[in-house]
């Protein structure tokens, strides 16, 4: 197993971990998760040996073999293939051995390692692997050096996996990924054989793989058994008994201290007073378990603007003269939450550049509101930033003319307060600088918001508090991201990218899962069926879009009436905050009045939440019937 023992580590003065001890048993898959800053990339560093301990130790069985993926992929001309291949070691060099030996004996040695450890299989596990990561055959046999800085480090991540070691250490590996290539890996990592240690925020990815968590806060480390919700769960179980505990220590202490002051003058109870001095002298303290501040957004309200808000008509657009994509009808109205799905280079952030107005249409017509202020998140806008400044002077430059109080008051909307804003940015972490990012995208109140990979540097709460500012947010959303947590929280319109056009997905991110496991499934069965079996497959898809367009007006409406729900649940919890401050009775008619409208907020949401176990009734028994 990995043992962490005592583990101190220091960095700049500063203790990220204090006499950290944890340990995870061979074969299993431990996430460590925690907030961002708090040393979680640390430790797998000090795992590597990359970095020194101040105290304590790290083992692991001398046998292992450990691996992690490389911070660079060399970009030289050899193929995609030919460097995963490569990243084993001991292969190659036996592979070119074998090439030059001519002692019969050591050759024979040669052939037998090579048979151990499965040599001859091995392009076909790296096309295997690369090809779950998004390269298709012909991508497989281009120069690695021909790939964008993002792409090599998919490469770098089919080499790490491709030698199956026995320990895995993974630190955020969907950063790079489409969702396509994140469901591919999250079905890999679930059927490794080996021991895993993996920093995530991808919540649906530690809930699906993981079956330890190992929780990095106040430099200490906490295993819990189970997912990321089964670790939340338990956590807040842990705190509230926490909680208790030190409520009923306090009564205790006062309880002793108040015997100790009215008797340790009295002869006769002296002894038992200072009997409770020493208890209460004895007593350790029980410190409650505290929180960490949560993050919080909160998008500004945008003016309303009669529907639709924009729309393409037979629009072309792309790059010099060659259309990504065609024929593009769409629509866009102000309540519209919609999640783009398909593999990366087929168009998804060239339509939000559309959007956005950073391309325009080649053919077509695209109409916009004449008032329709848009918000756009690029995932790598962050390179744009001045480093040299802290949050308000770079906002500053984004909002000329408005003043301080009112730059603060915007920064604050998203967890700028007080001494965070004046940071400066060469100092903040990934996931600060993302939030700065929708902060100056959300400065004019925007109807519409373009967010491409927007969760890439946040962790799990901002992740969280994302949803809920989205949820709560009254304009358009248009959303690219490989987080199906955030996709099924959010969004109530898939749109899938292929092939050059733009079509409605009419399913749940289940049945695209099921899509993409049955295109694999026919791609690794090649061409090998004539061509009534491709028929028989043809119908077969035909058959399963059928079944998801009849079922997708169901879970339409469900997801509308989760909507309705959430909302008013917001309202009622107004409602009764206000009821809840005794000032409202000194006017009876307001009181009275937060009191009806109290009632009728009960009243729908009893009606909402029978109509939604209605819906989901009837999804339940379309499903059955389906198959």
């Amino acid at each position: 197993m990995l043992q962490i023992q005592d583990v101190t580590i220091r960095i700049a003065g500063r203790s990220l971990l204090d006499t950290a001890s944890v340990s995870v048993p061979a074969g299993h898959k431990a996430g460590l998760v925690g907030h961002n800053g708090t040393g979680k990339s640390t430790l797998l560093r000090a795992i590597r040996k990359e970095i020194g301990l101040d105290g304590g130790q790290i083992s692991y069985p001398g046998r292992w073999r450990m691996a992690s993926v490389a911070q660079e992929v060399p970009a030289g001309p050899a193929s995609l293939l030919d460097t995963v291949l490569a990243a084993d070691i001991e292969r190659a060099a036996l592979m070119d051995e074998a090439e030059t030996a001519e002692d019969p004996d050591r050759i024979g040695e040669i052939h037998m390692r090579l048979a151990d450890i499965d040599a001859h299989s091995a392009p076909s596990r790296a096309a295997t692997i690369l090809a779950g990561l998004g390269f298709d055959t012909e991508a497989q046999g281009r120069p690695v050096g021909d790939l964008s800085g993002g792409m090599r480090m998919r490469v770098a991540l089919a080499a790490t996996l491709f030698l199956q070691p026995d320990l895995l250490l993974l630190d955020e590996p969907t950063n790079h990924l489409d969702l396509e290539a994140t469901l591919w890996l999250e079905t890999w990592l679930k059927s490794y054989p080996h021991t895993i240690l993996m920093v995530s925020h991808d919540r649906d990815l530690l809930n699906r793989v993981v079956d330890m968590t190992i929780h990095l806060e106040n430099s200490k480390l906490t295993a819990y058994t189970g997912g990321y919700d089964q670790f939340e769960q338990t956590r807040r179980m842990r705190l509230d008994h926490m909680a208790a505990l030190q409520k009923r220590q306090i009564a205790q202490r006062e309880h002793m201290q108040s015997f100790v002051d009215r008797f340790k003058a009295k002869a006769t109870k002296a002894r038992q007073a200072q009997s409770r001095m020493k208890a209460l002298e004895k007593m350790e303290p029980i410190v409650a378990l505290v929180e960490d501040q949560s993050i919080s957004f909160d998008f500004p309200k945008p003016q309303a603007l009669s529907p639709p808000i924009l729309v393409l008509d037979k629009v072309a657009v792309g790059y010099d003269d060659r259309a990504v994509l065609k024929s593009l009808d769409l629509r866009i109205d102000m309540d519209d939450r919609i999640a783009l799905l398909g593999a990366n280079g087929n168009g998804k952030s060239t339509l939000v550049k559309l959007f956005a107005g950073r391309l325009q249409p080649m053919a077509g017509e695209m109409r916009r509101s004449s008032k329709l202020k848009v918000g756009y998140f690029a995932q790598h806008q962050a390179e744009e930033l001045d480093l040299s400044l802290n949050a308000i002077a770079q906002a500053r430059r984004s909002m000329p003319g408005v003043t301080d109080e009112k730059i603060r008051a915007h920064l604050g909307r998203f967890g700028f307060v007080q001494r965070r804003s004046e940071t400066r940015i060469s100092d903040m972490s990934g996931g600060e600088k993302a939030r700065l990012l929708l902060a100056l995208m959300a400065r004019e109140a925007p109807q519409l918001l373009l967010l491409d990979e927007p969760t890439n540097h946040l962790d799990v709460d901002s992740r969280q508090a994302l949803v809920q500012a989205l949820n709560e947010y009254d304009g358009a959303v248009v959303l690219i991201t490989h987080d199906p947590h955030l996709i099924e929280l959010t969004a109530d319109r898939l749109l899938l990218v292929r092939d050059g056009g733009v079509h409605p997905f009419e399913g749940d991110l289940d049945d695209y899962r099921r899509l993409l496991v049955e295109q694999r499934r026919q791609e690794r069965s090649g061409n090998k069926g004539d061509k009534a079996s491709q028929a028989d497959r043809k119908e077969q898809r035909r058959l399963a879009a059928e079944a998801r367009a009849q079922l997708a007006p169901l879970r339409q409406e469900i997801r509308q009436i989760e909507s309705r729900i959430q909302k008013l649940e917001r309202e009622k919890q107004a409602i009764e905050a206000k009821l809840a401050d005794g000032g409202l009775y000194a006017d009876p008619s307001a009181a009275t009045g937060q009191q009806i409208a109290l009632h009728d907020l009960q009243a729908q949401l009893d009606k909402s939440e029978e109509a939604w176990l209605e819906a989901t009734a009837k999804l339940d028994a379309a499903q059955q019937l389906a198959g």
